[in-house]
């Protein structure tokens, strides 16, 4: 029987997702999963952050709520909450009424808007992402309508560190008319970010090229421990005059993997254009989700406008945050005792929930095969699916590959 679908190619699976089926159809007992993006505890368990529980309990109670639709750009109270922290909230385009925040399905949903903004409003076709990046980014841009998706110079294997030479002569290169996608901190994949002064570089091109900038910020808080120093590059790029779109994302710093919370944040110069703006984009919105879902953007709401709260989610995140600096150091000290091949400081000087391991696909295939740590083809790993269990073993398998599949780069 024929079929009106016939032909369909199936497509390559999406390799984050694909590894971490693998590690859970897999019946060995020491297994090891280091592909997914999410949180664990010592215990290797999915965390609900208290001060979350405690506002979805107030939630839960509350008979003021219902599930009405909310407005196409969001629910504003969190809009402005979520501006402020990423901001702060005494910065001059709040005061002066030059940035306004939308509501949008997590990271993902804000990146995928702005693009389309971008693309069908401003009439911008070519978008520059770092070398390596996050393995959505290019999929994105290219679905929303952008002729050319290209990359910037980033990360210098050889040296484990930010190729800021690199990286700044590429964008002296980029066209006019381009945009510049920039991780705000806790860089994904590599976990290495440009330190304060080499930002100060990176911004003095964007300003001379005139470069649209837009800052994913999807793990303010989670990094550090501290949302300020997370946000301090966005908010010199604000201090320097230059307009901008910022992706925010809930999922991490708030354990709302599910809830697809996020904020669109954009900085103007000139407050006349945003009744434009806001028209187009709900036009954007309204094709797409129509409008965002209410839950998740309450609880954050009210998180980050009770100091109570504000200050529990402020102890999370430095829990979480700790507890993963420990993790880095406990394998950096465990290969450097296994004397394994190789500078292995980088570990430690990375920040965030990923480490740029500097694995070939290779070793990365042994390391499935043989010792059933599941991890993705490039080398990262998420560092938070190490614990005080399994980290040594983790480091003796990294070490087993290294020796035994070695490479030029490590």
């Amino acid at each position: 029987m024929t079929s009106l679908f016939t032909g369909i190619e199936v497509a390559a699976p999406i390799e984050v997702f694909h590894m971490n089926k693998l590690y859970l159809d897999s019946t060995d007992p020491n297994k090891v999963n280091l592909t997914i993006g999410a949180y664990r505890t010592e215990e290797a368990k999915p965390w609900v952050l208290p001060v979350v529980r405690e506002a979805e309990k107030k939630l839960a109670v509350d008979d003021s709520q219902n599930h009405e639709y909310l407005p196409v750009l969001g629910f504003e109270p969190f809009c402005k909450a979520a501006v402020s922290l990423v901001l702060g909230a005494d910065n001059a385009a709040i005061k002066e009424g030059r940035a306004i925040g939308v509501q949008c399905l997590s990271g993902t949903g804000s990146l995928r808007a702005a693009a389309e903004f971008l693309g069908r409003v401003l009439n911008y076709k070519t978008a520059y992402m770092s070398k390596p990046t996050w393995g959505n980014h290019n999929l994105i841009f290219q679905n929303a309508g952008f002729t050319t998706v290209s990359a910037y110079r980033y990360w210098d294997a050889a040296n484990r560190k930010v190729d800021i030479d690199g990286l700044l002569a590429d964008l002296e290169a980029v066209p006019l008319k381009s945009v510049v996608v920039l991780h705000g901190c806790a860089h994904n994949p590599t976990g290495m970010d440009p330190t304060q002064d080499q930002w100060k570089a990176i911004c003095e091109v964007v300003k001379k090229k005139q470069l649209m900038t837009l800052f994913d910020i999807a793990y303010q808080g989670f990094a550090s421990g501290d949302p300020d120093q997370d946000a301090w590059a966005i908010r010199y790029f604000v201090s320097q005059g230059v307009e901008m779109i910022i992706a925010q994302s809930f999922a991490k710093n708030f354990g709302l993997y599910n809830e697809r919370v996020g904020n669109l944040t954009i900085v103007v110069n000139d407050p006349s254009v945003l009744a434009g703006l806001q028209s187009q984009m709900s036009l954007i919105i309204r094709a797409n989700w129509s409008n965002p879902p209410s839950h998740g953007a309450k609880i954050v709401h009210m998180v980050l406008t009770d100091p109570t709260m504000k200050q529990d989610w402020f102890d999370a995140i430095k829990t979480m945050s700790s507890r993963i600096k420990d993790m880095r150091a406990k394998l950096r000290a465990k290969l450097e005792e296994l004397k394994t091949p190789g500078n292995w400081e980088h570990v430690t000087k990375q920040i965030g929930m990923f480490s740029y391991t500097g694995l070939t696909p290779e070793q990365v295939d042994y390391l499935v095969k043989k010792h059933k740590v599941f991890l993705l083809k490039d080398g990262r790993i998420s560092v938070c699916g190490l614990n005080s269990k399994n980290v040594d073993y983790v480091a003796i398998a990294i070490d087993d590959a290294v020796k035994n599949v070695p490479s030029s780069h490590i």
